[in-house]
């Protein structure tokens, strides 16, 4: 048992709100399960030793952030400051149709359905999951009521500024034939943690077009999850956008809980020198007719790892699914690592799948070509970058967050820049 562990489970001993019933079991686990060790295949190639003997402190005071700009973007934007919500949501022009609510200052009514949607979209999870099970009593539910289709996105942003410990969880319900925009976005480079897991429930004919910024950089560590449920008919749309600290974690789960429901994600990782992204997928068919794609695309600095784990597991009654994985990496240095790992596991007989994973390096003739043109070797390797990931980013639905990130990772891209 680490240092850590140790104090989060005397810390969630105290937590005593409506969610108790899931807090004590998620506690239950904590004190069972103990601390994951490197035979554990969820964490054999990243190591926890950043925070085994960390201590377990949560923010006292608030501190001024600057939040994130995305131009052009109009959203509605959920601030948590070392997590704590800083937006006042009785401020906020929620659209017709959905509301937002606040776990902390929720009415009875919002209880019963938050208790009923905790922990439901991915029962089984990992020490830090349950870690954010036992005390996440900072986050919001929001609800898209039935036929209603809400195009302002609404921006949950987790910005770290202190060395605390930070624990937020996100709600989402979208119902029948609604649909909705949400934008998760994790920012900071101070010695921090964060735990940042989000639920969605997707309803039959509902639609979720959604993104996962992780961009925590220098010696943040964030361990998170973006978890989704689909049900009949219902569609998803999700970029994930990653960037690599002293510990990153991102764990991505999609529950195909209905007929004909399809799914499709594009993963982009960008590690610079010494950094550590870890990225798992899951993706359980567990009816007819379903269809995922995901794309995952990663560049490896120097010295820097990355981890994929991405699993297509078709269950026996998810006959005629078509499921599709793809995992591409390229290495800046032969100093830089990957451990990719996709996996097919299929027991039903009238499906179409397909999995692959490949590791290559900046081809040294595209290079040459550039430099003997005149372009420097930094922004030679920007446009050598860019080519390998833009069909992600041209996929990207929203035209500003398109337009936005192009910039962002250009820079990005110039600090990765092997000396």
């Amino acid at each position: 048992m680490s240092q850590w562990l140790n104090e989060v489970i005397d810390s969630a001993s105290d937590v005593n709100d409506f969610l108790a019933p899931a807090r004590q079991a998620a506690l239950a686990d904590l004190k069972n399960e103990g601390w994951p060790a490197r035979r554990n295949e969820s964490w054999r190639f990243t190591p926890l030793t950043p925070i085994e003997k960390r201590a377990a402190v949560a923010a006292t005071t608030a501190t001024n952030a600057e939040i994130p700009a995305i131009d052009n973007l109009d959203a509605i934007d959920l601030v948590f400051v070392d997590g704590v919500l800083a937006t006042e949501l009785s401020t906020i022009d929620v659209p017709e149709g959905m509301t937002i609510t606040s776990l902390s200052t929720s009415d009875t009514a919002a209880q019963a359905s938050i208790t009923g949607m905790f922990g439901s979209v991915k029962p089984v999870r990992h020490l830090f999951g349950r870690v954010n099970d036992a005390l996440s009593t900072q986050g919001v539910y929001i609800d898209v009521s039935t036929d209603t289709k809400v195009e302002k996105p609404v921006r949950i942003i987790n910005i770290a500024t202190q060395n605390v410990d930070a624990h937020t969880r996100v709600l989402v319900n979208v119902q029948p034939n609604a649909s909705a925009v949400i934008i998760e976005q994790g920012v900071g480079s101070v010695d921090s943690l964060t735990t940042a897991f989000a639920e969605y429930h997707i309803a039959d004919d509902a639609h979720l077009e959604h993104y996962r910024f992780a961009m925590v950089t220098g010696n943040a560590k964030q361990l998170g999850g973006s978890h989704f449920k689909l049900h009949n008919r219902s569609t998803l749309n999700s970029t994930v956008v990653g960037y690599g600290s002293e510990l990153s974690r991102l764990d991505v789960d999609i529950h195909h809980a209905g007929e004909f429901a399809d799914a499709k994600m594009n993963a982009i990782y960008l590690l610079a020198e010494g950094e550590l992204f870890d990225l798992h997928s899951t993706i359980e068919h567990a009816m007819p007719n379903g269809t995922t794609e995901e794309n995952a695309r990663g560049i490896v600095g120097d010295k820097a790892r990355a981890v994929f784990n991405g699993r297509i597991h078709i269950h026996r009654d998810a006959q005629k699914t078509l499921a599709e994985l793809n995992n591409r990496n390229l290495l800046l240095s032969r100093r830089g690592v990957i451990n990719t790992k996709p996996e097919l596991e299929i027991y039903a007989d009238d499906v179409k799948c397909a999995h692959g994973a490949t590791v290559a390096e900046i081809e040294e003739e595209a290079l040459y070509y550039l430099l003997t043109r005149g372009v420097s070797r930094s922004k030679a390797l920007v446009m050598l970058n860019f080519g390998f990931i833009q069909e992600l980013i041209n996929d990207v639905p929203n035209e500003a967050i398109k337009t936005w990130l192009l910039p962002v990772l250009s820079e990005r891209f110039r600090q990765m820049e092997v000396k």
